[in-house]
């Protein structure tokens, strides 16, 4: 009797165990989500002209400090801030008056030391005669060349301390070194400026400035080859300014000497010609290298790229309608799509809308892309 009550038991307890499974079961696929429904757009290859784009800042090319050789106090200023000069214009006069006396003096010494040559040369000349007929001392006739040897070094003393106050009378004017733009003057009319120590001003050119950006270390054979075949302007190197671009394109000048090897890149130089003035030391800007490589690349949408923790993905279409997540190296965006490096063959599809509704392994109701309502750029 106990083993049939048993028996029982045990044939109860699995019905209601395959009862619960069928539920669960039956929930499950219940509660199973729908398809999601997306567009999808097949991968295509293209080929791609674009712009690689550099941080850049504009410099002079030529640009110095105009700072005073004498010391003394400012007696004009000969410009008008922010003025284009021209090489060898007057700038700023300084304080002539002592410099000048020093000057006068230093001719008039140079005339009494001539003075003293000539009494000198006088001199050995008469002890010399008084020596042919043995009618002086020898001594008498060495110390009569000394004395007119020493006055001929002080006499050339003399016309070197003319140079060099004469050249202190010329530093009291300042002229431009070259022709360009003048910043606005550090000093007024009055102010005392000290030799090597005080800034005027700056003057920097003008007609080209000189626009520096830098490069990876990779890419220094294509700049090379930049350099190399440069023969003159064209639109391989423009400027831009947010959506500006400035009108006239750049030549490769040069590339630096050495790679930085704290930063692994190399600074290029481009030169621009800035007749219009639009062009400014100190401002900043993007250089934009036309890339147009005949190989074919892979562009998609750049709405169908989702980012992770600094990682680009897309939901790619596979079997049974279930997308799975693809890891991408991007490269350069092209207007709404953008160039993909490494992670999508031509041929494959990818989801473009819908995207926010996705997860691994997600079921999709896929239909075609909408027709672009026109062409999309490749620049």
């Amino acid at each position: 009797m106990f083993s049939n009550k048993t028996t029982y038991y045990i044939a109860a307890l699995s019905a209601l165990l395959l009862a619960s499974c069928g539920k669960k079961n039956e929930q499950a696929a219940q509660q199973a989500p729908p398809p999601v429904n997306v567009t999808v757009e097949e991968v295509k290859s293209t080929d791609a002209v674009y712009h690689d784009e550099y941080p850049a800042s504009i410099t002079a090319l030529n640009q110095v400090e105009l700072r005073p050789q004498v010391t003394g106090f400012i007696t004009g200023v000969h410009f008008q801030d922010g003025a284009r000069v021209k090489k060898g214009q007057l700038l700023y006069t300084i304080d002539a008056q002592l410099y000048s006396a020093n000057y006068e003096q230093a001719v008039a010494n140079l005339a009494v030391q001539e003075a003293n040559v000539v009494k000198a040369q006088k001199d050995a000349d008469r002890y010399h005669e008084l020596d042919k007929n043995d009618a002086v001392a020898k001594q008498l006739v060495d110390n009569a060349d000394a004395a007119l040897e020493v006055a001929k070094r002080q006499a050339q003393a003399a016309k070197a301390n003319i140079a060099a106050v004469s050249t202190n009378v010329r530093y009291t004017k300042v002229f431009a070194p070259f022709n360009g733009t003048i910043g606005i003057s550090l000093v007024k009319v009055g102010a005392a400026v000290s030799a090597g120590q005080t800034v005027l001003n700056t003057v920097s050119s003008d007609g080209q400035l000189a626009v520096d950006f830098n490069v990876d270390q990779k890419e220094i054979f294509r700049f090379s080859n930049f350099l190399k075949n440069n023969k003159g302007t064209d639109s391989t190197f423009t400027l831009a300014f947010g959506r500006d671009i400035y009108p006239q394109p750049g030549k490769l000048q040069l590339l630096d000497r050495a790679v930085d090897p704290q930063t692994g890149t190399i600074k290029a130089r481009l030169v621009f010609p800035n007749n219009e003035n639009l062009l400014r030391a100190g401002m900043t800007g993007t250089v934009r290298v036309l890339n147009s490589a005949s190989a074919e690349s892979v562009i998609i949408p750049y709405k169908a790229v989702t980012e992770q923790l600094g990682e680009f993905f897309v939901y790619v279409e596979g079997d049974s309608s279930k997308v799975s997540q693809r890891k991408l190296a991007l490269g350069q965006p092209i207007g709404q799509n953008i160039i993909v490096k490494e992670g999508l063959k031509p041929g494959e599809k990818i989801v473009v809308e819908g995207v926010q509704n996705l997860r691994e392994g997600a079921v999709i109701n896929t239909q075609p892309a909408a027709a672009p309502a026109g062409a999309p750029t490749t620049k």
